[in-house]
């Protein structure tokens, strides 16, 4: 398997993840207050929708590379 395919099959993949929870969150440390040897962190989930169109157009340009991908010239 050459690498434009395991490209190709990495795009589907992360556009079917996309679709199915349409987004992803995280954990975020951040540093609200320092003064002197006091530290006071804060930690804020942050969520990153993935948009519809997005899902889409990977799964699409994915199997297009697969397609195209084993055609020698």
């Amino acid at each position: 398997m050459n690498a434009i395919k395991m490209l190709g099959l990495a795009l589907i993949v992360a556009g079917a993840l996309g679709l199915a929870y349409g987004g992803f969150s995280y954990t975020k440390d951040t540093t609200a207050v320092k003064l002197g040897p006091i530290e006071l962190s804060v930690k804020e989930k942050e969520t990153v929708n993935v948009p519809l169109w997005a899902g889409i157009a990977a799964i699409v340009i994915g199997g297009a590379l697969l397609v195209s991908g084993g055609k020698s010239r």
